[in-house]
């Protein structure tokens, strides 16, 4: 008798059946949305803003105009051990969302075994036996448990790709800051070897008086002193320098010392040249790596309450197998030696002392304190933005108030000298007007230094330097 419905037309029928079920199937667990964020529509500190291309801040550094410093930032885009690092970390995210995608799919797994048997007594015989077995199991994803797991590691690879454009961006802060005091160390060098030449050419001059009878022991004492004090600075700032080259060398992944050719030559401190752009707040937080790596984890944590709460459902899973046997390697694959089965199971969770529900409640709690960290991130980064806007245009103003002091006290010091080595003033008030230009140019130094900084922790507010870090798949919040 033949049956009404054919095995292979019942096997199709179920497949059927089970992708329309998974199909129409919805995901537990809540959907990811923005929170609500009281942005402001304008900065206090910059009002006036435009509303430009994210490309005027990309390779912002280019801007300080220092030939030496972007070969170097190139160099460590390249060689950089933290950004292969962070590759890695991207490398490591995708594996596992493509590792995710395949829970979607069938399972299958095939094993063979050969036996050979001698039986017992007078009689005995050898046989053998050949054994091949496929084994297929398909978890239907009916509560969208797995459509949640892909969901969370999507938003993580995302996370990971922020990260890389996040470790771009420091590693290229680091190098700046590293080169901004290397210079500056340099800049002080040169100052206090040309204040000790001319305090030195002092001494000569009291000395020269003070054999003549016109300058006492104590007047050579005191300008002696004073050349010794500024020579005492030098040792210092050539150890500030190499430490800063040796630093820069590591960055760039490459051995201390490397870079002492390279930098040897003095050149000025890097200055800021064209203005960044001022962009309305929403339009920051949109390009800030921080503040999308917030939002991100919190969109993974927000799938991660979705596939907790698929677990307390019932799984259902399609299982089957197909064997074979036979003395022979020939007989395996014939009719009368193959045997099947097929069938659905059910799974479902009875009594698990609320072990379930606790882990729903433990994501839910993971997805609230990631919510907050992203809430404070995002204020976070207004203040870092509202106060680099201050911090450079009031250490500009400095520079400016500075410069002028400097020069004024240059011209003070150079009357001071002449006046001295005529005998209208006193040998403590010339060394007073030299010792306060050398404190003057000092100043304007790290005033310098300070704008410059000032200038790459805007430039790294505002979420400039790299606007594509990674290539994978990048969720819409």
């Amino acid at each position: 008798m033949r049956p009404f419905i054919s095995t292979r037309c019942l096997t199709k029928s179920v497949f059927c059946g089970l992708m329309a079920v998974l199909l129409s199937g919805c995901a537990v667990g809540p959907d990811y949305e923005r929170p609500l964020l009281s942005i402001p529509g304008r900065w206090s500190q910059a009002p006036e803003v435009r509303q430009s291309s994210v490309k005027h801040l990309e390779h912002w550094w280019t801007r300080l105009n220092d030939a030496t410093l972007n070969r170097l930032i190139d160099q460590a885009l390249s060689n950089s051990f933290d950004v292969a690092a962070a590759r890695a970390v991207i490398r490591e995210a995708r594996a596992q969302r493509e590792r995710e995608i395949g829970s979607l799919f069938p399972e299958a797994s095939g094993s063979a075994a050969s036996t050979r048997r001698k039986s017992a007594g007078l009689g005995s015989t050898v046989s053998t036996t050949h054994q091949g077995v496929l084994d297929a199991s398909w978890e239907i994803d009916l509560f969208g448990g797995n459509r949640r797991s892909i969901e969370a590691a999507t938003w993580g690879e995302a996370a990971a790709e922020e990260q890389l454009r996040l470790t771009l961006q420091t590693l290229v802060g680091d190098i700046i800051a590293t080169y901004v005091e290397a210079r500056g160390a340099q800049a002080r060098l040169e100052l206090a070897r040309r204040t000790a030449a001319i305090q030195r050419a002092t001494v000569d001059l009291t000395r020269t008086k003070y054999e003549a009878g016109s300058a006492s022991e104590m007047d050579l004492a005191k300008v002696e002193a004073t050349a010794a004090g500024t020579e005492a600075d030098i040792p210092a700032y050539e150890a500030t320098f190499a430490r800063a080259v040796n630093r820069i060398a590591v960055l760039l992944a490459r051995s201390p010392g490397e870079l002492n050719d390279i930098m040897a030559k003095v050149r000025p401190i890097p200055a800021p040249g064209a203005a960044l752009p001022k962009y309305l707040p929403a339009f920051v937080l949109e390009q800030r790596p921080d503040v999308r790596i917030a939002e991100y984890q919190l969109a993974q944590k927000t799938a991660n309450v979705g596939r907790a709460e698929a677990a307390r459902y019932p799984r259902v899973s399609l299982t089957g197998n197909i064997s074979t046997s036979g003395a022979r390697l020939g007989d395996l694959g014939k009719h009368s030696t193959i045997g099947w089965a097929l069938g659905p199971s059910l799974s479902v969770p009875i009594f698990n002392a609320g072990q379930l529900r606790a882990d729903v409640e433990a994501a839910d709690a993971q997805r609230e304190q990631a919510e907050y960290s992203f809430r404070a991130t995002v204020l976070s980064a207004l203040e870092e933005v509202e106060n680099a806007f201050v911090d450079l245009a009031k250490d500009r103003e400095r520079y400016a108030r500075l410069k002028f002091a400097r020069d004024s006290q240059r011209k003070a010091a150079d009357m001071a000298r002449t006046l001295y080595q005529e005998g209208s003033i006193s040998l403590l008030e010339m060394l007073d007007a030299e010792r306060s230009l050398y404190s003057a140019e000092a100043s304007l130094v790290q005033a310098r230094m300070d704008v410059t900084a000032d200038y790459v922790t805007l430039a790294k507010a505002l979420g400039g330097g790299f606007e594509t870090a990674g290539e994978g798949v990048r969720p819409n919040p």
